[in-house]
């Protein structure tokens, strides 16, 4: 990983911590349903959950799965994480702190490896995959849920999650993270997406954009109520301004 953005991901992480864990979004218990459900996660399965962030994920899994580890960057997302187990009495859960790139583990160790809202932070999404297929075992399970905006407002998405969290690289259409997985080998995956409800001044709340950008952040959000710019779905409930981002949830199988 590139050092500069390393430290991006670790300033931004460890103060998005706490904001991060309890974001609607986030937490989203239909969302997390439809992903462990769609992914076929089962009893017999070893799980592997990349940049898993406080645990949200891997804690779902582990409630279906046999054993989920999950591997983080950012400590203070693994303290919350290993926080959620203790709360949720799961005891089939391993933490690891590390990059991703390379992954500690060896070839073939998980039967089902997943990563959720992660690819759109990683410089090369394309070796990430191949590091989750390389320990998923053979005809194992490889995920990927992230955002995927639309592709005629991808760029517009793009500049304004950027704004937001410098970490950011490049949210893509559902078309592009089909081709990356092809491209990595993996047989053609099966999609399902969804929606996830958020309220703009929470979204700022549990951000750490430079004071700078709020008011093009601002701008952005407001053009979106007239003219749906950003693949966001933002309407005004009163005074608030919500809006709805899409997510997309990629499932195939190691060949």
């Amino acid at each position: 990983m590139n050092e500069t953005h390393r430290d991006d991901i670790l300033d931004q992480f460890t103060r998005q911590a706490a904001g991060f864990s309890q974001a609607p979004g986030i937490v989203d218990a239909a969302a997390l349903r439809l992903l462990v459900k769609f992914s076929g996660a089962n009893r017999d399965d070893t799980v592997l959950d990349v940049a898993c962030g406080p645990g949200i994920v891997a804690c779902a899994f582990a409630q279906v799965a046999r054993h989920v580890t999950g591997i983080d960057i950012t400590p203070a997302m693994l303290e919350l994480a290993r926080a959620r187990q203790e709360e949720l009495g799961l005891q089939n859960l391993t933490w690891h702190a590390g990059d991703v790139l390379p992954l500690p583990y060896r070839d073939a160790e998980f039967s089902l490896v997943v990563s959720r809202f992660a690819f759109h932070h990683f410089l090369d999404p394309g070796a990430v995959l191949r590091e989750m297929i390389r320990v998923t075992r053979a005809r194992g399970t490889v995920v990927v849920a992230d955002s995927a905006p639309a592709p005629d407002k991808a760029a517009a998405f793009n500049i304004m999650e950027k704004l937001r969290d410098p970490s950011h690289v490049r949210a893509m259409p559902v078309d592009e993270l089909r081709a990356l997985m092809l491209d990595a080998g993996l047989p053609p995956p099966r999609v399902t997406d969804h929606r996830l409800e958020g309220e703009f001044e929470g979204l700022l709340a549990r951000s750490f954009p430079r004071p700078e950008d709020v008011p093009e952040l601002r701008r952005m959000f407001e053009a979106a109520l007239v003219a749906d710019t950003l693949d966001v779905a933002a309407r005004r409930d009163g005074g608030t301004i919500r809006y709805k981002y899409p997510l997309a949830i990629l499932v195939s199988h190691k060949p």
